[in-house]
């Protein structure tokens, strides 16, 4: 096998829960442009420190930089078909991590306490339809705050309206 660094592909990641760039490099034997362009292509790869501070990297980023390593340069996909493969390799597993909870919550009986709420459900509806059905024609008949309608008073022509008659004034910029 080639080595490029202190470690090889195939050497064991040492136990440590955090990286610096220049170390995940050396255990990928990647250059830190391709690292950099990882990165980028892939958001959850490395973690910033502090805003503009270096980027550190955990084991499970240093892990996912060798998968990425071994499915570009051994099986030849590009970072498309890598991120494809990836989120392919992660969906099943989520699926099955959402459902074992589901399953335990429901139990043997789930259909009837289901057919129970639904019913609820409708029930409530139904109240809500028959309350804001009768809500909704008393306010129909009810005039606005309890009050009879009033007419409008129209201004008379004659009368100004406040506002000063004749062209308004220029402003003048100030002096400088």
């Amino acid at each position: 096998m080639q080595q490029t660094g202190l470690f090889e592909a195939d050497d064991e990641i040492p136990n440590r829960a955090l990286f610096k760039a220049s170390e995940v490099c050396e255990i990928a034997s990647v250059q830190p442009y391709v690292l950099r362009s990882w990165e980028s292509e892939f958001a959850d790869l490395g973690v910033a420190k502090l805003a503009g501070g270096p980027r550190i990297y955990r084991r499970a980023d240093v892990e996912k930089v060798l998968r990425i390593k071994r499915l570009v340069f051994n099986d030849g996909l590009t970072l498309a078909g890598v991120r494809r493969r990836i989120e392919d390799e992660a969906a099943p597993v989520l699926e099955e991590a959402a459902a074992a909870p589901m399953r335990e919550l429901l139990g043997r009986n789930a259909k009837e306490r289901l057919a129970e709420v639904k019913k609820g459900l409708l029930s409530i509806l139904e109240m809500l339809d028959t309350g804001v059905a009768a809500s909704s024609a008393a306010v129909a008949r009810a005039p606005r705050n309890g009050a009879r309608p009033t007419k409008r008073v129209q201004k008379p022509a004659g009368k100004p309206s406040g506002k000063p008659a004749g062209k308004p004034a220029k402003k003048r910029s100030p002096r400088r």
